[in-house]
């Protein structure tokens, strides 16, 4: 079978949350490969926008305008739409419109994962013509133990991109280059862990920078935290760049669950310490060897900070280029997609 064109296909794409960043990796590394790409969302700067398919349409997509946006696409990746039950209208038409299709259903946040969706059965969408992807093997097995064979394949990153402008940053910040800038790379939502965040660059007596907007109600809890922090405050969401980084001196993800937690292998690339919370995957992370802070450990942190270690910053950047590399990505989906003969 030869395949020209593909799509992606989410919530939402184009934006600055994780799965998005995500996808597009996967859109570049997939045109390079030779498929002509699009992106359908039911927001954001895609090429095809159908109504319906976001996070609050919960009417769902009209049936047909959605296959007919498919109309011409060869495979179909889906990104997390027809994982978490952020809009089951929309995924049950996804999944009827691309039953007997070639699709890569590429997993972020099972609902077994979350508490308040647990309850949920319906999802993730099973046919037997797609394959399933998923970012560790912690979801693997639990794919295996609900019947359903899922390929790991772990998130990529620009391993090679060049250090960024921290004088730059720091004037839009408008922040010294004493001052102990101590950045928060996510959107604010309960399971990143505000609270804590703020308390270590409190303790740390630096400035805490956090650089997403609230969600899924989180604007008043996080208007709270912000005002009450006792330590200097920036809330200023920038794209994650490599300028971020190179202003930052420490990075925080003291998040209590993720399904992987892209910052800390960006702190590793753009040689940055990071304090991590104790969430499942960071532990199956760590086994690739990544010297991480932990949250509980602080006078390492400020030991580090007053006399850095540069073996601890090049083990976790050769770490990060091994195994998290936008290369390793390629040869992964390539060996997926040859053994389905699903390469363009």
């Amino acid at each position: 079978m030869r395949m020209n064109r593909g799509a992606i296909v989410s919530f939402r794409l184009g934006l600055s949350d994780g799965v998005s960043i995500i996808a597009r990796l996967w859109q570049e590394i997939l045109a390079d490969i030779g498929f002509e790409m699009v992106t359908v969302a039911g927001e954001g700067p895609v090429d095809r926008v159908i109504p319906g398919l976001g996070i609050d349409q919960l009417d769902g997509p009209d049936p047909d305008a959605f296959a007919a946006a498919m109309a011409d696409i060869d495979l179909v990746v889906v990104e997390n739409l027809c994982t978490i039950p952020l809009n089951p209208p929309a995924a049950r038409t996804v999944a009827q419109t691309l039953a007997g299709r070639p699709a890569i259903l590429h997993h972020h946040d099972p609902p077994w994962q979350r508490e308040r969706f647990a309850s949920i059965t319906e999802l993730p969408a099973h046919d037997p013509s797609w394959r399933h992807v998923v970012i560790n093997k912690l979801s693997a097995e639990q794919f295996a133990h609900r019947g359903i064979e899922a390929t790991v394949i772990y998130n990529g990153f620009d391993t090679h991109s060049p250090e960024g402008d921290r004088a730059e940053m720091r004037s839009k910040l408008d922040v010294d280059d004493e001052t102990l800038l101590v950045v928060h790379p996510v959107r604010a939502i309960p399971r990143k862990n505000i609270p804590a965040a703020i308390a270590i660059a409190e303790k740390l007596e630096g400035t805490y920078w956090l650089m997403g907007q609230a969600e899924e109600g989180y604007d008043a809890t996080l208007e709270r935290l912000l005002s009450e922090a006792r330590c200097p405050v920036l809330h200023r969401p920038v794209a994650r760049t490599p300028d971020i980084y190179a202003a930052a001196d420490l990075v925080v993800f003291p998040s209590t669950w993720e399904g992987f937690g892209n910052p800390p292998v960006e702190a590793a690339i753009w040689r940055r310490p990071c304090v991590v919370g104790s969430y499942p995957v960071a532990d199956e992370l760590a086994e690739f060897g990544f010297r991480w802070f932990s949250p509980d450990h602080l006078d390492d942190v400020r030991a580090f900070m007053e006399c850095p270690d540069a073996d601890l910053l090049d083990q976790n950047q050769a770490i990060a280029q091994q195994h998290f590399s936008l290369e390793r990505v390629h040869s992964d989906l390539v060996e997926l997609l040859d053994s389905e003969g699903w390469l363009p």
